[in-house]
């Protein structure tokens, strides 16, 4: 007589497809949109612009300004990746703290040994994707989501 094997549970929730960023039809679809949310991000966030090209990784002026004004673009895997954490990071600010704290605290020196006393977004702009996706677990984690 054989014994069921232990497995996983079931879900109720769904298992989202990932997104294939090396097709530039999905690029395309999301290109627009994910700039759009950088710009206000950044915004709320009250980041100067030249640490803002930093953290879509070194995006020169011209290019960068051509983009606020025009977000219609098409954009590489790596700066969809890197908005996309952003995002995550803004959700999960206003999502543990209020409005206030969470758009101040990118800004704010932080005591976390992640951090060693910089800021989250000086940590961000020197560590790049690897940093933004620490930042993004860290909380994660606090809020206690996955």
């Amino acid at each position: 007589m054989r014994l069921p094997q232990p497995g996983y549970p079931a879900t109720r929730y769904g298992v989202a497809p990932l997104i294939d960023l090396t097709s530039r039809a999905e690029r395309q679809r999301l290109s627009a949109s994910a700039l759009k949310a950088f710009f206000k991000i950044v915004d709320r966030w009250s980041i100067r612009d030249e640490d803002a090209r930093s953290l879509l990784g070194g995006v020169s002026n011209g290019p960068y300004y051509n983009w606020k004004k025009q977000p219609e673009r098409l954009l590489d895997a790596d700066m969809l990746t890197r908005i996309s954490y952003l995002i995550g990071i803004f959700k999960a600010l206003n999502i543990l703290y209020g409005e206030k704290l969470a758009d101040e605290w990118v800004r704010l020196p932080n005591s976390n040994r992640i951090f060693g006393g910089r800021t989250p977004l000086d940590y961000m702009m020197s560590g790049g994707v690897p940093a933004m996706q620490i930042v993004r677990r860290l909380l994660d984690a606090r809020r206690g989501g996955v």
